[in-house]
């Protein structure tokens, strides 16, 4: 389903969530990150026969699923919020400026050693965070709901976090750390924001521009659109901010893409205000299985999308596969449930001739999208994909 965007009837997003998600906001996070030697730029790779085959100009896919060795854009929002956080809890105490390399002096590690930090996960964010959480030297205490795999549940109790599962859906254990970190004076390190609560969710956002301005930086000509999945929206809030400070009026048209079995953001966009829609049935999109959007990111949204499209169970798996086995001489992309879910957006759209008008997509149409995870339940995807995902990306000459 498509929905066009009346974006002029919103206010622009208040100055400072602007500032955060700008350029300035991305050269911090980058100072921060580049003190992990595994952070490299994740390849932008150009898929020239699909895009003939959907009859679009150009698609530039970047590839999230080789990030930080965590196999998700979310390694850069968590574990870089939990550093920052250590760090200022630090400068507060020794009452001295510090720099991201000081993270590891004995000073600022006895003072992480003094700190937990929690957050809900459907499991990347989590497995971010504690990664974070690790290289700081704090403790960390990650809350699951009963659909979280166990491989991924182990995937983040492998960075030495306490897992804690919870029934209920994504929002229940949400609501269940945010409980839990009042009682125990944890601090709460979500990529969701609500009221009284906005400052470590805009830090996570900020650090997502990273992979907006790596993306940016060497296209050789800027996005007529992009497709951006969508959870609670802070990854397309991220970008579409970013988009803006880096191209002004010539923006690339912004398209949210969600699960319809969790469109928060299309049912709030619908409304003209942040809305908790019912829980439906589970979708396979995990990542992207959110009944309430983030305020902040619905703020940066409501004004900056061009519009919003919601996704069937089997348009996640097909996309998977059109990534697996790729046209011609395109690169074979290792892609999660919900890490081809911008270009299953695109592909929707393109047989919507509702979303082709309002959105202009033609032959000159030059189209960016995100591959946001890699398997990051391998067998899932084996049984999904009918192959191991190391034989797909051995296609592409990388290992996992």
């Amino acid at each position: 389903m498509f929905m066009s965007s009346n974006k002029s009837a919103y206010p622009k997003p208040r100055l400072h969530l602007l500032e955060a998600l700008g350029t300035n906001g991305r050269g911090r996070a980058t100072h921060f990150l580049n003190a992990c030697p595994m952070n490299v730029p994740t390849p932008l790779y150009g898929m020239p026969s699909l895009a003939a085959s959907l009859g679009v100009g150009a698609i530039a896919i970047k590839d999230e699923g080789q990030r930080l060795g965590l196999k998700s854009f979310k390694a850069l929002g968590g574990a870089y919020a939990v550093m920052s956080l250590v760090l200022q809890e630090a400068e507060k105490q020794l009452g001295v400026a510090l720099q991201p390399n000081e993270l590891m002096s004995e000073r600022v590690r006895a003072i992480a050693a003094t700190l937990t930090v929690t957050s809900a996960t459907d499991g990347n964010h989590g497995r971010s965070v504690a990664a974070g959480a690790r290289i700081a030297g704090c403790a960390c205490v990650i809350y699951i709901h009963g659909g979280v795999s166990d491989e991924r549940a182990a995937a983040i109790a492998g960075f030495g976090a306490e897992i804690r599962r919870t029934s209920g859906t994504y929002d229940d254990s949400v609501r269940e750390a945010a409980e839990a970190a009042t009682r125990e004076g944890w601090i709460v390190v979500s990529d969701t924001s609500w009221d009284c609560y906005e400052d470590i969710p805009l830090t996570v956002m900020q650090g997502y521009t990273i992979m907006a301005g790596e993306a940016f930086d060497v296209l050789t000509q800027p996005p007529t659109h992009i497709f951006l999945q969508a959870g609670v929206g802070g990854m397309a809030a991220a970008i579409a901010a970013h988009a803006e400070a880096v191209y002004g009026a010539a923006c690339p048209k912004i398209i949210v893409v969600e699960p319809a079995r969790a469109a928060c953001l299309f049912a709030s966009a619908k409304a003209g205000t942040r809305v908790e829609i019912p829980h439906d049935e589970p979708t396979i999109m995990g990542m992207l299985e959110c009944y309430a959007p983030s305020a902040i990111a619905l703020e940066i949204l409501s004004p900056l999308a061009s519009g919003f499209v919601t996704l069937q169970e089997d348009d996640a798996i097909a996309t998977m596969k059109l990534l697996a086995f790729p046209r011609g001489d395109d690169t074979a992309i290792v892609s999660g449930e919900s890490g081809g879910t911008g270009l299953a957006g695109l592909i929707a759209c393109l047989k919507n001739l509702e979303a082709v008008n309002a959105l202009g997509l033609n032959a000159q149409s030059r189209v960016l999208v995100f591959n946001s995870e890699g398997a990051t339940d391998e067998t899932l995807y084996e049984k999904l994909i009918g192959r191991k995902p190391s034989e797909v990306a051995a296609q592409n000459g990388y290992l996992l």
